[in-house]
């Protein structure tokens, strides 16, 4: 699944990343009364690192200083894994949920669980998205890292073509069915082959979005906890969702498991997607791209209640960085002030710490972006939120079932009578894996 500024990879090397490596975790010598030099390691691009390192320069606290580490572009998950292996992670870096859940598990990260409970100042756990903290705590409460933005999810449909076909446009509350019907009927029209492109219910996270049918109709989740799973379920409500998306996409309405949806965004600008699932940072990328069509971006479709997906990225410090005190303070003021001067450039997602919303939120509606502005705040309000994915070691594992048993069920090649054989063997590895 693609995601905003979490799947950005980028990667250390060269000269000024390479020192910048090696000196890894923690300056440099600092102490409690000492000078400290707190480094910081994005996945950002060379643009937003730029302007995040511009806002950093206007961190002010005696004896602390911030260096924002060179990273040329390459790929985050192998630099992550070789600094971690060498144990010279700088004392503040991007990471993923999973990337947190685990390291945190392993002891690699320092557990901020207490310090932004009972902290002084504004800074607390209160003032974060209530789902975003929930997720970034392990099992038994600790914090390796704070969530820093939050992914939003939802559907983005070519307002021109639902206008065209006389369709009424997604707006919130409106139903599976609706969409189903929708696509159906925007299917074949305008050169665009299928009435909506679903990565999101087709690929290895399928089973995990088919959540939001089930949860939203009453029923159970296709797990009870994406951190800490006990079992995976698929009780009715959710075995009908999954017969009204292998109808559909028997029909052709909607896009089969295999579409490479690696161009949808640019095939949607040109009106040959009319409906796609996806995140809200799609709207960075549509204000500079300026698609020809007339778009949309509309909350999940519903059965009952609302239900959305929650996702969020965050910022994490090693176990052995060496002045945690002044760390936190970079950490709250990265959370606090930095989104300022960056997100009304490139909005691309609303940050976990809700009081520094506002800018992101003021840069979309100045971009005219009032869907995206209304359904990232729906999302962000959801009473009900499911998980994207497994954030355990063994989650791969669950990927090979699914793409062995659950895609060949939504394609039509095996029955949906081998679903219960499907979620015991998801439900086998959950007991391995403790």
């Amino acid at each position: 699944m693609k995601r905003t500024l979490g799947v950005t990879a980028l990667a250390c090397a060269g000269l000024l990343a390479a020192t910048a490596c090696s000196g890894g975790g923690s300056d440099s010598g600092g102490s409690s009364s000492g000078p400290v030099t707190v480094t910081v390691m994005t996945w950002e691009s060379a643009e937003t690192n730029a302007a995040i390192k511009k806002a950093l320069a206007d961190f002010k606290e005696d004896n602390i200083t911030v260096q924002l580490l060179d990273t040329p572009a390459g790929n985050f998950g192998d630099k992550l894994a070789s600094l971690t292996q060498a144990k010279k992670l700088p004392d503040l870096f991007w990471c993923g949920n999973d990337t947190e859940q685990q390291y945190t598990s392993q002891g690699l990260l320092v557990d901020w669980a207490d310090k932004i409970s009972t902290g002084d100042g504004d800074f607390k756990a209160d003032k974060f998205v209530p789902s975003a903290m929930d997720n970034w705590k392990t099992a038994d409460g600790q914090m390796g890292g704070l969530p820093s933005l939050m992914n939003t999810y939802g559907v983005w449909y070519n307002a021109d073509a639902f206008t065209a076909a006389g369709l009424t446009l997604p707006k919130a509350g409106w139903t599976w069915d609706e969409m189903y019907a929708d696509a159906a009927k925007l299917a074949g029209k305008n050169g665009a082959k299928y009435g909506l492109v679903a990565d999101q219910l087709t690929s290895a996270d399928g089973p995990f979005t088919m959540s939001m049918y089930s949860v939203s109709a009453g029923g159970a989740p296709f797990t009870d906890n994406v951190n800490h799973p006990t079992k995976a379920e698929a009780d009715d409500k959710y075995k009908e969702g999954v017969e009204k998306l292998v109808a559909a996409i028997k029909n052709g309405s909607v896009a089969p498991p295999g579409y490479d949806a690696s161009n949808v965004q640019s095939l949607f600008s040109a009106g040959k997607v009319p409906m796609t699932f996806g995140g809200q940072w799609l709207a960075a990328g549509f204000q500079t791209d300026k698609p020809k069509i007339k778009y949309g971006f509309a909350p999940f479709p519903q059965v009952q209640t609302p239900t959305t997906l929650y996702d969020s990225v965050g910022i994490c410090t090693p176990q052995y960085t060496k002045n945690q005190d002044a760390t936190f303070k970079v950490l709250e003021y990265l959370n606090t002030k930095v989104w300022d001067a960056v997100l009304p450039a490139s909005p691309v997602a609303p940050p976990a710490y809700t009081p520094a919303q506002t800018s992101y939120f003021d840069a979309l509606t100045k971009a005219q972006q009032s869907t995206v502005v209304d359904t990232v705040k729906a999302d962000l309000s959801a009473e009900k939120t499911v998980g994207v994915r497994f954030t355990t070691q063994w989650a791969q594992q669950v990927g090979d079932l699914t793409t062995a048993n659950y895609q060949p069920i939504l394609s039509g090649k095996k029955p949906i009578t081998d679903l219960p054989a499907y979620i015991d063997k998801i439900n086998g590895l959950i007991k391995q894996g403790g």
